[in-house]
């Protein structure tokens, strides 16, 4: 029996963040139908590259403004989503905006959930995600009539799968998108595009301890920039006031996969590995060549972090 899947699109700027096709890949699965839910861009904008990944279907919402600010009335737009096509399984990115957004539908829905999950099995209706500070993996066995999960960024290799999509525009119930007791105080632009996203990022370069101070992050911001990756932080380094919460990387702070972590000067806690142990590459610089980040690496380099990253700055300066 063909087993329709509904998987929320995360847009920046009007362009499909790179993660969503691998959790894109990871909802393809035998017998089953991809219905991509687009509420932020034209749906045509968007087709051609979701048909790469083997979306057949295309369900476009027109929102207002204030309705895409409001993280109710998006919840309640899934909902009309899953009764109108019959979806039996949401998939959604475990990024800010996910964590908003997944457990208000789960919630409504009183449906089973799984956030920062890697792995789906949904012939078998099992998820894997890791738990105690990644120490172990739980295996958890789902039940319901819809099942919701959230999809760890950069988790899954995206794998194409050529397809031809049709799109559909559903026609919402304005009244039943009322989004009670809920009230917009104040709202704010944020520049972002300078800026990219820690949890999404292919590389990440992180700073500890070793960096001493704040200003010295502004070398990491540098290299980042040459690099095309984010900034991370330790828990020492945002306890100490050095960068904003935002950038920790841990088990009380970001989960990230990105293809290549740089720690700066960082030790390497357990709590800190388990923010970033799914990390493709790790290279570690770091004077003490005792540190647990050392033995959790790929490379290393026995030295201080503030003369190694603007060495290799110069370096990618002149290349």
């Amino acid at each position: 029996m063909m087993k329709n899947i509904g998987i929320i699109i995360e847009l920046d700027n009007g362009k499909i963040k790179e993660t969503n096709f691998g959790m894109i890949t990871l909802a393809r699965a035998k017998d089953t139908e991809l219905f991509a839910v687009v509420m932020d861009a034209d749906a045509a904008s968007v087709k051609e590259d979701l048909e790469l990944f083997g979306i057949t279907k295309i369900v476009e919402v027109c929102l207002s403004k204030d309705q895409q600010a409001n993280p109710v009335v998006r919840a309640k737009v899934i909902i009309n989503v899953i009764k109108a096509y019959n979806i039996c399984a949401v998939f959604g990115l475990s990024t800010a905006t996910g964590k908003d957004l997944l457990p208000r539908i789960a919630a409504f829905l009183e449906a089973s959930l799984v956030m920062d999950c890697y792995a789906v099995d949904l012939e078998q209706n099992l998820v894997k995600t890791s738990q105690y500070s990644g120490k172990t993996i739980a295996t958890i066995k789902v039940t319901g009539d819809v099942l919701v999960f959230g999809v760890r960024p950069n988790a899954v290799e995206p794998v194409k799968a050529q397809a031809s999509a049709r799109i559909v525009k559903l026609k919402l119930d304005e009244s039943n998108l009322v989004a009670k007791g809920f009230r917009v105080i104040k709202t704010s632009e944020v520049d972002e595009s300078t800026n990219i996203n820690l949890v999404e990022a292919d590389v990440i370069i992180a700073g500890g301890r070793g960096m001493k101070n704040g200003d010295n992050f502004t070398i990491l911001s540098k290299c980042a920039e040459k690099l095309n990756a984010a900034v991370g932080a330790s828990r020492v380094a945002v306890d100490a006031g050095w960068v904003p919460y935002s950038m920790q990387v841990g088990q009380t702070g970001e989960k990230v996969s990105p293809m290549v972590y740089i720690a700066c000067g960082i030790s390497g806690s357990v709590q800190h590995f388990a923010g970033m142990k799914t990390s493709g590459m790790v290279i570690a610089i770091n004077t003490d060549g005792n540190a647990s980040i050392m033995s959790n690496c790929d490379y290393y380099v026995k030295a201080d972090a503030l003369e190694i990253i603007p060495e290799l700055i110069k370096h990618l300066e002149n290349d």
